[in-house]
């Protein structure tokens, strides 16, 4: 059953202004599934558009049988596409968790681009996966189709079709093997997808 179309931005909460102003709202920069909000678990606050310069999305290899995850890793002048999740500070552990084996890094103002950004800054985070050594065993590795299916439904909802082309191009390491999971996923947040 194919899912309904999501608007390009997620309506704001009520509250997001009066809450950023009292300093109880914390952001952090989406690059992977953190694009598309049908992955997002916590009951966030507002999503906008945006880019960070200084970090470029790759595809980091581990050891099979763990698939390849999605990561930044600092690059000077680069910039890389995603969002910005506008979530209440009391969320953030919750954020960790999902994010497990990533490290939460700040985010300083300059290098962010914002849609509509908030007239109330709110800490910037991004999530950078924790680095490993490499071994002859990720030869192995291989990218999730759930999971990548996921991430390109959210770039497709907000960026469409050149975004979803700016992700392939500018994202390292998809020579990484595919492995089709469609119809058993893997990923713990996959996602109802259309033929298109």
């Amino acid at each position: 059953m194919a899912e309904a179309p999501v608007p390009a931005v997620h309506e704001d909460h009520p509250d997001l202004a009066a809450l950023a102003a009292d300093g109880h709202v914390v952001a952090y920069f989406g690059y992977g599934s953190l694009v598309n909000r049908r992955t997002l678990r916590t009951r966030f606050l507002g999503l906008r558009r945006a880019s960070v310069t200084g970090w470029r999305r790759f595809w980091m290899p581990r050891t099979a049988p763990l698939p390849a995850l999605l990561s930044v890793r600092p690059v000077d002048g680069f910039r890389t596409d995603g969002v910005v999740v506008y979530d209440l500070a009391d969320h953030l552990p919750a954020v960790d968790e999902r994010e497990a084996g990533y490290h939460r890094r700040v985010v300083m103002p300059d290098h962010v681009r914002i849609e509509n950004a908030l007239a109330t800054e709110a800490p910037l985070f991004i999530y950078e996966a924790a680095p490993t050594q490499p071994d002859a065993a990720e030869v192995g590795a291989v990218i999730w189709q759930s999971y990548l299916d996921a991430v390109l439904q959210g770039f497709s909802t907000l960026y469409g079709e050149d975004g979803v082309r700016r992700f392939v191009l500018e994202t390292e390491g998809f020579e990484t093997v595919l492995l089709a999971d469609r119809d058993a996923p893997r990923y713990p947040r996959a996602v109802d997808i259309t033929e298109d």
